[in-house]
């Protein structure tokens, strides 16, 4: 694949997809330490034909963005937190961690490195970074990798749902991840067994599914890429308690905005059968930062939340929060942004 060039880039119709960039990062882990990765321009990673990663799944990653704000600096967005989250999920699946301070100034070189390419402020886009980190050793049986390649690329998107508009989502009846499973792990194996339910979920006119928990099939878990979120009728926020739905960088900051907001934010169980006390519901999640659901439909029952054209004032004022604060246009009280210098 030839590499990007910048001015056939239309800043306003990006779309969410991958562009080859100048600049990757890449370190390699072996010998029982890592090797002092840096800044490369080869995009393409070789393996073994029996490395671990290809037959026994030991796969871990990340989704962030960099911002460019309206005087012209980028901002990251918590930062710490996706290299927490990575080391967590490299742990549930026993690979090894990578440090956590050299995994945000790594986010900070590619960054620098692509800057040409984070979208112009106002534009909607922003520069999407994918951090990940795979086991490599040849291996015929199952047992963790001795060997790891932690590889970041970076390409520029738009927004992954255009504009704030309510789309109408389905209940699943597959399950997105086992009870005491992975769920908790951002690791390629739980997305995988979610591309046939979103694909019957798009067949059949929905803009995606939601998963219910994997032990009774009653309490509302999680979307296939992001949190669910509902406003109820007593004015409170609330979103779903569960130990197999992923810890969202993107809930945990809401839930801070929603407590400041006097929304008495509630992790909680929220049973499908009872959508009826909600009047806002929503996803959450770094790719489409908060998108508001106008209607979900479960065993062939339809309810609609706010409205199915319009987002809710609740959704919007969160939203305009959120992105007020990556962008800098809103007070970062919660020194939640890094700039990239």
């Amino acid at each position: 694949m030839a590499k990007q060039k910048l001015e056939d880039l239309d800043w306003k119709n990006l779309g969410f997809e991958y562009r080859d960039l100048p600049y990757s990062y890449n370190e390699e882990f072996k010998d029982g330490k890592w090797q002092n990765g840096g800044l490369t321009t080869d995009s393409s990673l070789t393996f073994n034909e029996a490395a671990e990663e290809l037959h026994y799944g030991q796969e871990v990653f990340e989704g962030m963005k960099a911002y460019r704000t309206k005087d012209g600096s980028i901002n990251l967005f918590r930062p710490d937190m996706n290299a927490k989250r990575l080391n967590n999920s490299a742990e549930r699946l026993v690979m090894e961690k990578y440090p956590e301070d050299k995994f945000v100034e790594a986010v900070k070189e590619v960054v620098k490195a692509n800057a040409d390419f984070v979208p112009p402020y106002g534009s909607g886009g922003s520069l999407y970074i994918r951090p990940f980190m795979v086991g490599t050793e040849p291996v015929v049986g199952v047992a963790p990798s001795s060997t790891y390649t932690f590889h970041i690329y970076a390409t520029p998107v738009g927004a992954y749902i255009k504009g704030l508009h309510p789309m109408p989502y389905m209940v699943s009846h597959y399950d997105r991840a086992a009870y005491a499973g992975t769920g908790q792990a951002k690791t390629a194996g739980n997305y995988a067994g979610s591309l046939l339910a979103a694909k019957e979920a798009k067949e059949k006119g929905f803009a995606g599914e939601l998963y219910l928990d994997p032990r009774e099939h009653k309490y509302i878990d999680e979307f296939g890429g992001a949190n669910f979120y509902a406003i109820g009728k007593d004015g409170k926020f609330y979103t779903p308690k569960s130990d197999s739905i992923l810890p969202s960088i993107t809930k945990k900051s809401i839930l801070q905005i929603a407590k400041d907001l006097g929304l008495d934010p509630t992790e909680t169980h929220i049973d499908v059968n009872d959508l009826d006390q909600f009047t806002e519901a929503g996803a959450m999640g770094t790719a489409a930062v908060i998108s508001p659901v106008g209607s979900l439909t479960h065993d062939g029952k339809k309810h609609v939340f706010y409205s199915e054209t319009e987002p809710g004032p609740v959704t919007q004022k969160l939203y305009d929060t959120l992105f007020g604060i990556q962008s800098g246009d809103v007070e970062d009280k919660y020194s939640w942004v890094v700039p990239v210098e």
